[in-house]
């Protein structure tokens, strides 16, 4: 039996309650199985009475008339159903009586596991897990039992309108949310699993619907892995599982039940047999094929008429050919030029395709060597770029002269202020020497006139003038003495404040050397943190990731060599105690650097480098030659940087000897030292451990510049030592600092202290100084009172001299003092500008020196410069070239394609035409020939109004044509018939199904009704399409006999047990594995509820891989729960919820 579709129609509200497509029809079904047409009593009792056939040969007739045939009547069919009983009866209820001894099987698939409703109708959270075989739903009314059948048919794709339960798929939302959700899980285990690879042993199909009528489905495996999302993967499923979720007896909903246990009429349960046997579905589509037979029949009658036509055209056309048949010769000799000609453009064709083949093989020759220039262009332009890099690394290593510039210039600006200042005193000096000239004529002037004025008046006052200059000489001793105590505290002082200048000058010096040793103690730290990671990872000194790295480069495949690197591996240092800090500062950036031999590796080792995190290390392109570089070593007695090192591979060796010039440059301990090497070789280069970089110029020039930070290195390159005793150095060295920053910490404290005290020392000198000055001031103002009293005892003449000369000495006194003191700021000057011209000098030969050194650095990159951007245009200028070269070989190639494509194309066409013909001739004679030729025939043609050509086409043409049309009309006749003799078969088969399945029914539904002692039989009317019940109950039987009762007169209870019988009837013919009943026991009294509810249980029990949901509101304590029946209890209804919608 065919499996049905499910209807892949939408349930939203705007779609059809039904699909009208042709092969979802349900055609009525007759007697001897006819297929009816289209009017209302299609074609009754004509199963074999129509033929279609189109005969083989050309004259046979077309389309046979319909025939009628006798028509069978009722008695005859009633005969001829009782006879078949008879033949089929007993075996069939063989069959059943085996059946109802065995147990049947479980499912393996096709049966529903469990099922959860979510805001489905009246339930917000509902689940069932099913068993196997029956299943029992009870509950109370109204509290949502039949919302399970609905959630099964509208998880299984069912329309909305089937459940009859709403109009649309949105009316089963509960009220006030906004979607529900429906899952269910089948079972799919066994050997016709669907997909158990996907799914696994059971399949979960989940459908959402929204209010505003939008539904999706989710098909997920057993894990709830989501597999398919589309409508058809359900509709495949259901498809292979045979469940027919629109079959009215598959799962019968509470209104279907009602309608078929109250359906009177007997063509209502006639449908229902039909429908529920798909019976309907397969006469429908074999009424389509029917129709489908018909249409074509009358096609080939039409096509058939059409042949008297052809056979005439071709007569016609043949006796035109036949006219033109005597110009065959010459068209012959057309037909042999024509091929001639052929051949002829396939020579010429051929010469072309050599020519283009030549051009071709020219431009592919240039294309090595403009590659091979490229190349060395690229190669030359890296070499020069990496020398400018040195070069600018040595540029950047001289550092600035900023500070040494602003010296310079502080210089500048004191020697101007000394030389004004020198100026300005000399100037005052002449003008003191003058001044004192000029005193000493006064002084001697006053004192002439003194002697004269006192020898006069020496008799009078020479006691008193004895007693008034002792006073004064006193005076002027203390004066004197005064005056050398101020001299005395200010030199002490001054001793004082030089001791602690030269103090706060040392000890800034140790605070210096205690940071330094701080950040010894903190490197030697961190050396230690990165051997404890190179423990793990030798490579960690020379960049991140290396190891990683290196890994990589040994799967990849390089154009040259395996990149070599990093250069430091094979690199150490003789005495890294003595040499490591400055060969790490110099050397650092070549041993992290890797090399490679081939230009074309550079950029992909660049990028490995750029994605590991190493962007700045730098790739060398270098050539494995062992060439010889002792001729540029110097001398053996000096150490250079080559003779520190031990170098364990010969190419590393080399490529530092490019790079950084390695047996060129000397190593020294101190700028003395190298200086003086550097003197002794004429000129050169030095590293110093104390941190300068000193260069000798050949014409006599020095410079030496102070690297910064000599120590920031990388502590673990060349040290020529492992890890463990790195480690057990650097801890020793860094207990070492702490002992020394320890010490230095205490002298600097010291020294503090000591300048302290000498503070509070040159404080007191201080107050004493100014002491010392005030009594020095009140010496002087005594000496001056003094002086003055004993000038008012002279005469007044003689007074008045004495004053002026005094007063003469006094100024003589202060410009003699004056000009002592700037004597000595003379001097001072002097040896100040002597000291700035000194220095200025040696700044001004460094600054020189530097600046000689940054122009011929400079230069050498200018010049450089100059030559990459040559190797750039040149590189440039292959590349477009190479670009240009390439494009023409292209085109070239592009032409010799199409060249030869044309060449092949007409050559097959040539072949096409005739053999190849041997040496024809140009295409210009054989063409001449061809035209002449052509031109007599077009002469004839005007005669005969066509070509030969053009005769033999249409000859060919109508023969074709008549061919094809007798030969396809054949065809299609005995395709027809054939279909037509299939289709009849098929009818006989259906009507042999009908009749099976309605004797199978029958005595399912003698045997039912049994159970409570009742007798009766359906009558199957496949003429009129009625279907009716003749029941006689057990009190009928003892009041009226044998007559038989029609079910309308039944009771209640009667009826429905009746209409259940009928009902298990009609489930022994359907494959399905799914059967649901709502409220099949609604009008039962209890003794015909037991009965049927032992009845269904033993049939469920006896039917073999089926399950069965039965919903009923009967309280089911007479039913014993086992492995093959399961109980399900609703719960009560909320009873503030009010009534549901739909009912229970």
């Amino acid at each position: 039996m065919a499996k049905r579709r499910v209807n892949s129609g939408s349930d939203d509200e705007n779609s059809p309650s039904q699909s009208e497509t042709p092969a979802s029809k349900r055609a009525k079904t007759h007697q001897n199985g006819v297929q009816p047409s289209s009017s209302k009593d299609k074609g009754k009792n004509k199963a074999t009475d129509i033929e279609i056939e189109i005969g083989d040969g050309e004259h046979q007739s077309d389309v046979e008339e319909e025939t009628p045939v006798n028509k069978v009547t009722q008695e005859d069919q009633e005969a001829d159903e009782e006879k078949f009983e008879q033949e089929h009866g007993d075996k069939i209820r063989q069959s059943l009586d085996a059946k109802r001894q065995t147990q049947g099987g479980v499912a393996e698939h096709g049966i529903i596991e469990s099922v959860e409703l979510n805001q489905f109708m009246c339930h917000k959270l509902l689940t069932f897990q099913f068993g196997p075989q029956i299943n029992f739903i009870i509950g109370k009314t109204f509290c949502g039992k039949s919302a399970v059948l609905s959630a099964i048919a509208v998880a299984l794709g069912g329309k909305a309108n089937s459940t009859g339960r709403g109009s649309g798929i949105k009316s089963f939302i509960k009220e006030g949310q906004s979607c529900a959700e429906v899952t269910i899980s089948i079972k799919n285990q066994g050997d016709e699993a669907y997909k158990p690879k996907e799914y696994g042993k059971s399949i979960v199909i989940t459908r959402r619907f929204t209010k505003d009528g939008q539904t999706s489905w989710k098909i997920k495996s057993k894990d709830n892995r989501v597999v398919s999302t589309k409508r058809e993967e359900l509709a495949a499923i259901c498809d292979h599982m045979n469940i027919q979720v629109d079959n009215p007896l598959n799962i019968l909903t509470q209104d279907a039940a009602r309608q078929f246990l109250s359906a009177s009429h007997p063509s209502d349960k006639y449908k229902f047999f039909l429908k529920g046997t798909q019976l309907q579905q397969l006469s429908e589509e074999y009424d389509l094929c029917y129709e489908h037979i018909n249409q074509t029949a009358k096609v080939l009658a039409r096509k058939r008429e059409a042949i008297p036509d052809l056979r005439s055209s071709l007569r016609e056309a043949t006796a035109r050919y036949e006219e033109a048949n005597r110009a065959r010769e010459q068209k012959k000799r057309a037909d042999e030029l024509t091929k001639e000609l052929a051949w002829a453009h396939v020579k010429t064709k051929e010469q072309e395709v050599v020519q283009k083949e030549e051009d071709l093989a020219k431009l592919n020759h240039k294309l090595p060597k403009i590659e091979k220039e490229l190349l060395d262009a690229r190669a030359a332009f890296e070499v020069v770029t990496d020398e400018i890099a040195k070069l600018e690394q040595d540029f950047r290593a001289l550092g600035n002269m900023n500070d040494m510039n602003e010296q310079k210039q502080d210089l500048q600006k004191a020697m101007r202020e000394n030389k004004v200042r020198r100026q300005q005193l000399n100037s005052d000096l002449q003008q003191m020497d003058i001044s004192m000239k000029q005193l000493e004529n006064q002084v001697l002037g006053y004192e002439k006139q003194i002697q004269e004025e006192a020898l006069r008046m020496e008799k009078h006052t020479h006691a008193k003038r004895e007693e008034a200059q002792r006073s004064l000489e006193q005076a002027r001793q203390a004066v004197a003495a005064a005056d050398s105590l101020k001299d005395q505290l200010g030199t002490e002082r001054r001793e004082l404040e030089q001791a602690n200048l030269t103090l706060s000058n040392s000890f800034r010096e140790d605070d210096m050397r205690v940071n330094e040793l701080r950040d010894s103690v903190q490197r030697c730290q961190s050396i230690i943190e990165q051997c404890k990671q190179n423990d793990n990872d030798k490579y960690v000194a020379y960049g991140k990731h290396i190891k990683v790295l290196l890994d990589k480069i040994k799967t990849m495949r390089w154009h040259g060599e395996p990149p070599l690197g990093p250069l430091g591996i094979h690199v150490n240092a003789k005495e890294p105690e003595k040499w490591g800090n400055v060969l790490r500062y110099h050397l650092a950036q070549f041993l992290t650097a890797f090399a490679v031999t081939d230009a074309r590796d550079r950029p992909v080792l660049k990028k490995m480098l750029n994605d590991s995190g190493n962007q700045n290390t730098l790739i060398v392109i270098y050539e494995r030659d062992m060439f010889d570089f002792s001729r540029g070593e110097l001398p053996e007695h000096v150490l250079t940087v080559h003779r520190a090192l031990r170098v364990t591979d010969d190419y590393v060796l080399r490529i530092l000897v490019n790079l950084a010039q390695i047996e060129r440059i000397a190593l020294a301990q101190t700028r003395r030292e190298g200086d003086h090497t550097l003197r002794e070789l004429r000129g050169g280069q030095a590293w110093t451990s104390d941190g300068f970089l000193v260069r000798v110029f050949p014409e006599g020039g020095v410079s030496s510049t102070k690297l910064d930070n000599m120590a920031r290195g990388n502590a673990l390159l060349l040290t020529g030592r492992d890890t463990d005793a790195e480690i057990q150095h650097h801890t020793m060295e860094m207990r070492r600092f702490e002992e020394e920053l320890v010490a230095a910490t205490s002298a600097l404290s010291q020294k503090k202290k000591e300048w302290n005290d000498r503070k509070a020392q040159i404080d007191e000198l201080q107050k004493r100084h100014r002491a010392a000055e005030d009594a020095l001031r009140k010496a002087k103002n005594e000496l001056n009172r003094l002086q003055q009293d004993a000038n008012e005892a002279l005469p007044a003449n003689l007074a008045a001299l004495e004053a002026a000369k005094q007063e003469a000495k006094q100024e003589q006194e202060s410009i003699r003092a004056q000009f002592q003191a700037a004597m000595a700021q003379k001097a001072t000057l002097e040896e100040e500008n002597s000291k700035l011209t000194e220095q200025f000098n040696s700044i001004k030969k460094h600054l020189d020196g530097f600046h000689h050194q940054q122009s011929d650095i400079k230069s050498q990159i200018e010049t450089l410069a100059e030559k990459r951007q040559i190797q750039k245009n040149n590189s440039d200028h292959f590349q477009n070239k190479l670009n240009e070269d390439m494009r023409k070989v292209e085109i070239a190639e592009q032409a010799a394609k199409v060249v030869q494509e044309e060449f092949t194309n007409w050559r097959q066409q040539a072949l096409e035409i005739c053999e190849p013909v041997e040496n024809p001739r140009s295409v210009e004679v054989v063409q001449r020939q061809l035209e002449s030729v052509k031109n007599a025939l077009k002469e004839r043609e005007k005669r005969h109004g066509a070509s030969v050509e053009d005769m033999v086409v249409e000859v060919n043409r109508a023969k074709a044509k008549l061919d094809a049309v007798e030969k396809e009309l054949k065809q299609m006749s005995a395709l027809n018939k054939a279909l037509k003799k299939s289709l009849t078969m098929r009818l006989a088969r259906w009507q042999e199904f009908r009749r099976h399945i309605a004797l199978r029914t029958k005595l399912v539904f003698q045997y039912n009704l049994s159970h409570r002692g009742y007798f009766g039989k359906i009558l199957f009317h496949h003429e009129n399409q009625t279907l009716q019940l003749k029941v006689q109950t057990d009190d009928q039987i003892a009041t009226q006999g044998t007559r038989d009762k029609d079910p309308r007169s039944l009771s209640g209870g009667e009826k429905s047990f009746s209409t259940i019988c009928l009902l298990l009837s009609l489930w022994e013919s359907i494959g399905c594995p799914l059967r649901c009943l709502d409220e099949f026991d609604v009008f039962m009294d209890p003794i015909n509820r037991r009965v049927s509810m032992a009845m269904m249980i033993d049939s469920a029990k006896g039917s073999d891989k089926k399950q069965y949901i039965l919903i009923t509101p009967q309280d089911m304590t007479s039913i014993t729960p086992s492995n093959t029946v399961r109980v399900h209890r609703m719960p009560d209804p909320d009873r503030n919820q009010g009534v549901l919608r739909f009912g229970s």
